[in-house]
């Protein structure tokens, strides 16, 4: 079974499977189509994280292929600047490796010592293909291309003022309408480039010189030596217990402590007894979100900075005392206002043997930096404007160093085998999903469509709005945005099915049967397919 958020890119995965591929083949393959046809959302100029399940060991293991920030990007240069923060767009935002060809290779890597017969560059051939003949746009594709093409004086739209992503993604001078066929020829080749002659060519070849040298010609901080530094990290990953399921996700920098956090803390209150979205239902959720989210804005950073009280924070002492702070009845102050951004991919992917994988690749915001590197068809992330320049902050910027990373790819296992394989875009509202998801399922029996499909929720802020709000699909009731508002909430209701609240997908592995039950987000292109 294979989930993605693309139709195309879940077809690349289910014919590597049938090729005899493993679950970690189909699903860089699954990558690396959302990488050409899903560009809004992620590309190979960003970063990803894998969480693996190996059947035949029960082993767990963990990759985080993101990149840290360039020697010379410094909090002084940007000071010098006259800057209180990193741009969200051009060469300034782009001031961090991309981390995500590493993470294929890594993940391929991994997937030969499960006995694989495929090399990389086969897993590489549909989105070469892909990008090379062209591929329908999506309505996603073409709501974000119209939308980040409106005039815009702040300088965060208008992305066709940059000739690369004009000459890429408006061929005709336009962005193009949902069904029109766009073609990417310079992606096309790269990944040529990658599939013949490896992956580190990205880093230390060719394409690392040819984008290096763009790069310091167009105003931005990476070196050839960042480059040629950058390798995927192998990870432990971490666990926390929920009814008894094992609940597995990636250690920081990623935010998968908040996650984990999150479900801990609801393992102390009875979930059930509340009712699947009823006003208790989500007051409660939301709450432990707050809490939750308070440790994480304290201590995730890359832990190479920073001593991280990570068994600590996860202790179901912890979680029970963190438990205690939600009031029934009403709702705990604001916390910080969350950053409303976050455009990523989450896939998924069950294979014969039992191996599983949750995996999340990203460009950070919509479109990213905004800049394809010359001509080589890759557009840059902007993950790196996620630092802070506060000299107080814990993800202060500093050289060489991780930021602070909202992906997060989770997993549940149930006596040591894959039972829910899961995830989903959204930023800030990732750890919020994968609750709604979590309890939906494990607590009142949904689905995996149901549960993915049902209305949603997003604590967090709006673009423009200073503090925090909760946003609620129209599909819940007034009466009960009524109750959440008699709480304490400040409630927005929003359309029916709404790209706010990310795109989610979920893999069931029915123990018994064998049979896996496959989701995907309405809110996308998506789909689930298996044999």
């Amino acid at each position: 079974m294979v989930t993605s958020p693309h139709y195309l890119a879940t077809q690349a995965g289910v014919d590597i499977l049938r090729k005899g591929g493993t679950a970690l083949d189909a699903a860089v393959a699954v990558a690396a189509v959302l990488a050409v046809v899903y560009p809004q959302m992620c590309s190979i100029g960003g970063d990803n994280f894998w969480l693996a399940h190996e059947a035949a060991t029960g082993a767990l293991h963990g990759i985080n292929a993101c990149g840290r920030s360039g020697e010379n990007v410094t909090r002084d240069f940007f000071a010098q600047k006259g800057l209180s923060s990193i741009p969200l767009r051009g060469p300034l935002a782009a001031c961090t490796v991309p981390g995500v060809v590493s993470g294929w290779d890594a993940a391929h890597t991994l997937s030969r010592s499960w006995g694989s017969p495929l090399a990389l560059g086969d897993l590489l051939q549909e989105a070469i293909s892909l990008a090379a003949e062209g591929f329908a746009v999506t309505p996603s594709l073409a709501h974000w291309l119209h939308e980040d093409c409106k005039p815009d004086p702040t300088g965060y739209r208008q992305l066709q003022r940059f000739p690369g992503f004009a000459h890429t993604f408006l061929p005709t001078g336009s962005p193009p309408q949902t069904g029109a066929v766009l073609r990417l020829p310079d992606l096309a080749a790269t990944l040529g480039l990658i599939a013949r002659e490896g992956a580190r060519v990205f880093y230390e070849g060719e394409l690392a010189d040819r984008l290096t040298r763009w790069l310091s010609d167009n105003g931005g901080l990476l070196t050839a030596r960042d480059f040629a530094a950058h390798q995927a990290e192998t990870v432990t990953p971490l666990r926390v217990r929920y009814r008894g399921l094992e609940c597995c996700n990636l250690p920081p920098n990623t935010q998968g402590l908040a996650s984990l956090s999150i479900l801990n803390i609801l393992e102390h209150l009875n979930i059930q007894g509340m009712g699947e979205g009823s006003a208790a239902y989500l007051h409660a959720i939301v709450e432990a979100t707050k809490l939750a989210f308070a440790d994480r804005d304290a201590y995730v950073t890359d832990p190479d900075f920073a001593d991280i009280p990570v068994d600590y924070l996860l202790s179901p002492e912890h979680g029970r005392e963190l438990a205690s702070r939600i009031d029934p009845a009403r709702a705990l102050n604001p916390t910080a206002p969350l950053e409303p951004k976050g455009d990523t991919c989450w896939f998924g992917v069950v294979d014969a043997q039992g191996n599983a994988v949750s995996a999340i690749q990203s460009i950070f915001h919509d479109f990213g930096a905004g800049l394809v590197a010359g001509d080589t068809g890759i557009l840059l992330q902007n993950r790196g404007s996620f630092f802070s320049l506060d000299p107080a902050h814990i993800n202060r910027l500093e050289p060489r160093k991780r930021t602070m990373h909202t992906l997060n790819p989770p997993m549940l296992r149930k006596d040591g085998k894959p039972w829910l394989v899961y995830g989903t875009m959204g930023g800030e509202g990732q750890p919020q999903t994968q609750a709604a998801i979590v309890t939906r399922m494990v607590d009142f029996g949904l689905s995996p469509h149901d549960a993915v499909a049902a209305p949603r929720w997003l604590y967090g802020r709006s673009w423009g709005l200073p503090v925090n709000n909760l946003r609620l699909e129209g599909r819940f009731s007034p009466q009960l945005a009524e109750a959440l508002t008699k709480q304490g909430h400040s409630v927005e209701r929003i359309a029916d099915f709404s790209d706010l609240m990310g795109h989610a997908g979920a893999i069931l592995c029915d123990q018994d049967t064998g049979v896996l039950f496959g989701a995907t987000d309405p809110r996308s292109d998506g789909l689930a397919a298996g044999y």
